[in-house]
């Protein structure tokens, strides 16, 4: 191999070695590539099991319509309707827990863990922060240069977030703020924790992305500028500290372009690009009504299905659905298996699947709901 290598090298231009090079790193140059990446790689095979695990924290149909679930420490699952095949770090994959899923413009698999983001080509899984093992031009681009374009993939990277163009990506950190300045002379930020985590990132009908915070509420980057939206207790204020939100976990765009932000202290708010309405003060405001006490539920997923209706899934009080005028309250005496809902994911069929912390998955029909060995 060493021989291999040695002779590319010595080879200015050689038909052979612009194959490789084009197959190998899609257009990069040579001095971005290590040597690694004439080595063969491993085959990622996985292995077929026949149950799933109990805590699924993401849910994902990629374009071959096959679906990922990524759980909370079992790594990720693959089912494709009839086979369900489980990858975990032993396959390549960066950490066992995974956050989100999602797939780039060439149809490649991304999968934001708690080791970092990894990339699954069909056959291998890949780790950006790993150099030795990622083909990807410049590998990481830490100039903080904020862009947004349609297609970008962003990640939710510890005291920043990760941008993928298709080509690099870039590791980025939000422009300091007033009350992130003041939030962080109380509480100083350390190599884990920052007033500026990402807990939530969505990406709205244009393709510009927003972002949920551990204490500065939401963040929209427009691809000019910065838009905060932290009052009525979305997030904490330098005023009355103890009083703030805590962490956005879910951000979600209906039909008529009304913004949902479900933050895990506090409960539901409604934006309209203009105005926030925090319904855990404001309860029945906007013709939500047949809520038991009001919609002040933390919120750890949204999605809306083909009816148009809202669905909210929350850490402890099952899911609700929002019809436009009511609200209605799903948890295990309506026959959900958990009323620990960590995620809701819409399918092309516009079913609805739910992962949950400690009881698998379970899926809505428009109907029923159906556990995911029943299937």
């Amino acid at each position: 191999m060493k021989n291999a290598i040695t002779f590319l090298q010595k080879l200015k231009i050689s038909v052979f070695g612009i194959c490789v090079l084009f197959i190998s790193c899609n257009g990069q140059n040579t001095s971005q590539i290590s040597t690694n990446a004439f080595i063969d790689k491993n085959i990622a095979k996985g292995d077929t099991v026949t149950e799933i695990g109990k805590r699924i924290w993401s849910i994902f149909q990629d374009k071959k319509g096959n679906y990922w679930f990524g759980s909370s420490g079992q790594g990720v699952y693959r089912f494709d309707g009839k086979n369900l095949i489980q990858f975990t770090d032993k396959d390549g994959l960066a950490d066992n827990q995974v956050r989100t899923i999602q797939e780039d413009k060439a149809g490649n698999i991304w999968f934001n863990t708690g080791g970092g983001v990894s990339r699954f080509d069909g056959q291998t899984f890949t780790t950006p922060s790993k150099k030795e093992n990622f083909q990807i031009e410049n590998f990481i681009d830490a100039k903080n240069n904020w862009k947004s374009e349609p297609d970008d993939l962003w990640f939710q990277a510890g005291l920043g977030v990760y941008r993928y163009d298709g080509k690099t990506l870039h590791f980025l950190e939000f422009p300091k703020t007033k009350a992130g300045d003041i939030l962080e002379a109380k509480y100083p930020p350390s190599h884990s924790n920052s007033v500026y985590q990402v807990y939530a990132i969505f990406k709205d009908s244009k393709g510009t992305p927003w972002f949920g915070t551990q204490s500065l509420g939401v963040c929209h980057y427009d691809g000019k500028s910065f838009t905060w939206i932290n009052e009525k207790n979305l997030g904490d204020h330098e005023n009355d500290l103890d009083a703030g939100g805590g962490p956005v976990r879910s951000i979600y765009e209906d039909k008529n372009g009304i913004f949902w932000f479900g933050n895990s202290r506090v409960g539901i708010f409604r934006y309209d690009g203009k105005n926030l309405i925090d319904y855990r003060k404001e309860k029945g405001i906007g013709n939500m009504k047949g809520q038991k006490e009001n919609v002040a539920v933390s919120s750890s997923s949204m999605t809306e299905d083909n009816n148009g209706e809202l669905w909210m899934a929350t850490f402890s009080a099952g899911v609700w659905r929002y019809d436009g005028e009511k609200v209605t309250n799903y948890t295990t005496k309506d026959g959900i298996p958990s009323n620990s809902i960590m995620t809701i994911y819409k399918d092309r069929k516009g079913e609805l699947w739910f992962g949950t912390d400690g009881e698998g998955i379970f899926k809505f029909n428009g109907k029923t709901f159906t556990s995911f060995l029943d299937m």
